[in-house]
């Protein structure tokens, strides 16, 4: 039934665009905020332990709805749950429309929005060099994708519903703990401890997803450049194993594009050329999720 609710959700994730709106789930800010709130009371504690508690509490309803369904009217009301729960789990924004954005701006010349749209996919500031710019969006490309996407099929694969809203749920409280922090003086530790264990959490919940996606970009792309990319440590030492994940599928995506200097191509377009390459490795990633998944669906349903 999951494998099926999967097919569903990932046909709408791709034709039902114009929604995707309503899953930045702004709401869900004051539940983690009034979490941090607590846990700033309990700062003796260490901080992993409330950040813990507080993705409890939001995957809670889910655990408790899942768990009332059962296989009531031959688990079809099951399958309308995991397909809903399973849109509001992806993305927030699909990486596709993110990078085309970004395309147009680089195509227009205009360099605000080509700022601004380069700070949507890669959620942070980026340079204002051109080729460093070039550089960090095609890696963040290839870590996106991973958290808007991949990661979030690998736990629906292994919990269902459950596991989905629990990944995203531990990315909302890591995205709003790194709001929080850019907000708050430098010098509050305990805001510090917070972010630090919403990222440790959301590492630990991206570790595997990362590895086997950076897996499949080496089938889907270039896969001795990617091997090689792989086998290469950064020259930046990661500080945690989420930031050592984020690493990897950079390089590793970036190695499985292999994309080389053209003569006389433009900044505009080698910025053009990396970022749609990328999306397209993401694409052809996903077309291979989406058979192996099928396969396993039909197999599923034959035995």
């Amino acid at each position: 039934m999951n494998l099926i609710a999967l097919l569903i959700g990932l046909i709408i994730e791709r034709i039902a665009t114009q929604f995707f709106h309503v899953r930045r789930l702004r709401w869900l800010d004051r539940i983690i905020d009034a979490g941090f709130d607590v846990a700033e009371r309990f700062a003796n504690w260490p901080a992993l332990i409330p950040v813990i508690l507080l993705a409890a509490v939001l995957v809670l309803p889910i655990l408790v709805i899942t768990f009332s369904l059962g296989d009531a009217l031959l688990g079809f009301p099951y399958l309308i749950l995991a397909v809903i729960v399973l849109f509001f789990s992806l993305g927030p924004k699909d990486i596709g429309e993110d990078v085309n954005e970004y395309c147009k701006a680089l195509q227009a010349g205009d360099e605000e929005l080509i700022q601004q749209t380069a700070k949507g996919i890669v959620e942070c500031d980026v340079p204002t060099e051109p080729l460093e710019r070039i550089r960090v969006v095609e890696e963040a490309v290839c870590v996106q994708a991973n958290n808007r996407l991949f990661a979030v099929v690998f736990w629906f694969v292994l919990l269902g519903p459950l596991g989905a809203w629990l990944y995203r749920v531990t990315d909302l409280i890591r995205r709003r703990a790194v709001f929080t922090a850019t907000r708050s003086d430098e010098s509050a530790e305990t805001t510090t401890e917070i972010l630090d264990a919403a990222i440790t959490l959301h590492g630990w919940l991206a570790w595997i997803p990362a590895r086997l996606t950076s897996i499949g970009y080496a089938i889907a792309g270039h896969f001795d450049a990617a091997l090689a990319a792989w086998r290469v440590h950064s020259a930046e030492v990661s500080e945690t194993p989420s930031q050592y994940s984020e690493d990897l599928l950079a390089r590793v995506g970036v190695g499985a594009l292999a994309l080389h200097e053209e003569e006389g191509e433009g900044l505009s377009e080698r910025g053009v050329r990396g970022a749609m390459a990328a999306n397209r490795l993401v694409f052809r990633l996903l077309l291979i999720w989406f058979v192996v998944i099928a396969a396993l669906t039909l197999y599923g349903l034959s035995i």
